[in-house]
């Protein structure tokens, strides 16, 4: 499987991030598409932000995170607010472990685990 780091755009902050929501490969990312893994980085308690969002968007079509302008930066916005407001409507039990998970790891309940 490969890493998320080879998918462009992303590195070492957006493999840890999609660690923390149960994404561990580029496959993965692929298979659910750019809205679904954003969707799970959000079920999982990462921040949103807009730029995040079409970063990966860009990454999965291959181009540079720069490339996306104008109309269709714009209708990239518009299905990032979508996500996000559909995070914030649908409970998720995965959020809660998840959250739970890194507390307890944060006082030293809960072995890390690696990749």
């Amino acid at each position: 499987m490969a890493k998320v780091s080879t998918i462009p755009n992303l590195g070492p902050a957006s493999e840890e991030a999609f660690a923390r929501a149960g994404i561990h490969s580029a496959e993965e990312i692929r298979a659910l598409g750019a809205d679904g893994a954003y969707f799970r980085l959000l079920q999982a308690g990462a921040r949103p932000h807009f730029i995040g969002y079409y970063v990966l968007v860009m990454g999965l079509q291959g181009r540079p995170w720069n490339d996306c302008k104008g109309a269709e930066k714009a209708a990239l916005r518009k299905a990032f607010d979508e996500i996000c407001a559909r995070s914030l409507s649908e409970p998720s039990k995965e959020k809660d472990r998840l959250r739970l998970e890194a507390v307890l790891d944060e006082i030293g309940l809960v072995a890390r685990a690696r990749p």
